[in-house]
């Protein structure tokens, strides 16, 4: 039997006071730039350090989403953060960016990096493309049926991650252009990060 895990998001400390108190095993949150939440209450640095301490005392994960796609010039920047993040010891990082998930898998070995919702992972090839990567995690698509997510977990050696509830935007999980070319909202995320 697989063990189950309540994650849940948290956008800033009062959030995760709720959540930790109400019996999450884990939260995940965004940082100031490089996620997809950019335009929402995001934590800083000093937050991001006194968060993980929290959820560190009262034995609940952290994970750092770092879930947008990177430009060249944003690169070194995202690094940096990731790499403060594992300093301040962060449990894992939630990666879209493929180019960003390879040098963290190289280069942060024995810091587990997630396959982001983002990277619209929604059948049996993905999570075994994802295996093969390094990745630890796989966020699935939300948009796929109990079915679906148990033929993947059963033919697949990667954790397995799924959301309970549905995406707000108009569109397939990770495909937040399109949303944006309809409503304008998303395109916002990704055009908004900046370097720290």
């Amino acid at each position: 039997m697989s063990k189950v895990e309540l994650l849940s998001p948290v956008g800033d400390f009062e959030c995760l006071k709720a959540a930790v108190q109400n019996g999450a095993d884990s939260v995940y949150f965004g940082a100031s730039n490089f996620n997809a939440r950019v335009s929402a209450t995001n934590f800083g640095l000093d937050d991001m350090q006194n968060a993980i301490k929290y959820a560190k005392l009262r034995n609940v994960k952290t994970h750092l989403t770092l879930n947008t796609l990177i430009k060249d010039s944003e690169f070194e920047d995202a690094i940096k953060l990731a790499k403060c993040a594992y300093e301040y010891g962060i449990d894992a990082i939630i990666v879209q960016d493929l180019g960003l998930a390879r040098f963290l898998i190289k280069n942060f070995p024995d810091l587990p990096i997630h396959a982001s919702t983002q990277m619209t992972v929604h059948n049996l090839d993905g999570v075994l493309e994802c295996e093969k990567l390094g990745f630890k995690r796989v966020v699935l698509s939300r948009e796929l049926s109990l079915e679906e997510i148990q033929y993947i977990c059963s033919h697949s050696n990667i954790e397995i991650e799924t959301f309970i509830h549905g995406a707000l935007c108009i569109c397939y999980s990770g495909q937040c252009l399109f949303s944006s070319m309809i409503g304008g909202r998303s395109r916002k995320s990704w055009q908004m990060c900046s370097t720290l």
